[in-house]
């Protein structure tokens, strides 16, 4: 029995550009083989989306409140909504 991919939409703001968010934030897609993609956003903020399993995104979510230890994570803005398959793995966006 295999569990219902859901999509993560997220927007994380603080100090988030030029900490080698973007490439963490993808090594920790890959790790949870999770799909989608992260970008830099022109207000300064990183945006990510990202389908898997309910879990597996939970747990992404929590990292993203972290992010890697140069970042300063002020606020994460999510949603969720139903998977969509398009994504066949996890890029950077630029």
């Amino acid at each position: 029995m295999s569990e219902t991919n859901i999509r993560l939409h997220a927007i994380v703001h603080g100090r988030v550009q030029g900490v080698n968010f973007r490439a963490n934030t993808q090594r920790e897609a890959a790790h949870r083989r999770l799909t989608g993609w992260v970008r830099n956003r022109w207000d300064g903020t990183v945006e990510t989306v990202a389908e898997g399993p309910q879990a597996t995104l939970e747990a992404f979510e929590q990292y993203l409140h972290q992010g890697p230890s140069a970042a300063q994570v002020e606020r994460v803005e999510v949603s969720y909504s139903a998977a969509t398959g398009e994504f066949s793995s996890f890029n950077i966006r630029y």
